[in-house]
């Protein structure tokens, strides 16, 4: 089984890739508005239970980001009881991106 963590390099080479993964944002919707990464889906958390079965597939990677990595893990644990056996949650979160990978992204 594939870990349920990943790296801001892993996922940067994987939004690179020919067949990203669909790249979930948790975080509330302000904060997705004060900075995001091109390309990510926002559902906050607390709308992941209502929501995963009619909007994400259960078949395909799914890379869960958030504020430092807290609750993208809790997602990611969450969707894999509920057969999403792809999810990963990206550690250390948009804090880590904008750190490691783009400066431009806002720190909040």
């Amino acid at each position: 089984m594939m870990d349920l963590e990943i790296t801001v390099d892993q996922l940067k080479s994987q939004l690179a890739s020919e067949h990203p993964p669909l790249f979930l944002d948790v975080r509330e919707p302000w904060e997705y508005t004060t900075a995001h990464i091109e390309g990510s889906t926002l559902i906050p958390m607390n709308e992941i239970p209502g929501r995963a079965h009619q909007e994400l597939d259960e078949d395909a990677p799914i890379l869960v980001l958030c504020h430092h990595g807290a609750r993208s893990l809790s997602v990611a644990a969450w969707l894999r009881q509920q057969g999403f056996d792809k999810a990963q949650s990206v550690s250390g979160g948009i804090d880590a991106w904008s750190c490691s990978i783009d400066p431009t992204i806002p720190r909040y």
